[in-house]
């Protein structure tokens, strides 16, 4: 899948669009890849003698393929997105710098009305470097003021 598919499903773009392409998906899983590199913003000063990327950056990855997995379940609805509204057990297990190219896989686990329970997991060289639960709800960002605790 293309940068301009992802980017019809998904309100991100760059520099904050963190999937480069999808490897696969079903009704409840999603696999994708993302290249980072050595002029991506999020690595210029993390850390300059050691560029690593950062662990938010990572958790990122895995809330994006979420919101791609979750779009065909999701309101045909432009104003109508997923949003992040809790984030448990992260676990960061590996490094990723830039040059590393990574898999993203997330599995929905459960939906609740317009809640949906997710686990993202990153890759390199099929070895895990985050883990992490998620929960989004589908709403109008515009509408909704806080998200919900």
């Amino acid at each position: 899948m293309t940068a301009q598919e992802i980017e019809a499903m998904i309100p991100h773009r760059p520099p904050m669009r963190l999937l480069d392409e999808i490897i696969s998906q079903d009704d409840s899983n999603i696999v994708c890849k993302k290249t980072f590199a050595e002029d991506d913003f999020f690595v210029q000063g993390h850390f300059p003698a050691y560029p690593l990327v950062p662990g938010v950056i990572q958790c990122e990855c895995c809330l994006q393929a979420g919101a791609i997995l979750l779009s065909k379940m999701t309101p045909d609805d432009p104003n109508v997105v997923p949003v992040a509204t809790r984030m448990d057990s992260v676990k960061f297990k590996r490094m990723v710098r830039p040059g590393d190219t990574v898999e993203i896989h997330v599995t929905l686990n459960e939906r609740i009305s317009n809640a949906y329970f997710l686990t993202g997991k990153m890759l390199l060289d099929g070895k895990i470097t985050a883990r992490l639960n998620f929960a989004c709800s589908v709403t109008n960002p515009r509408e909704a003021g806080e998200a919900p605790s």
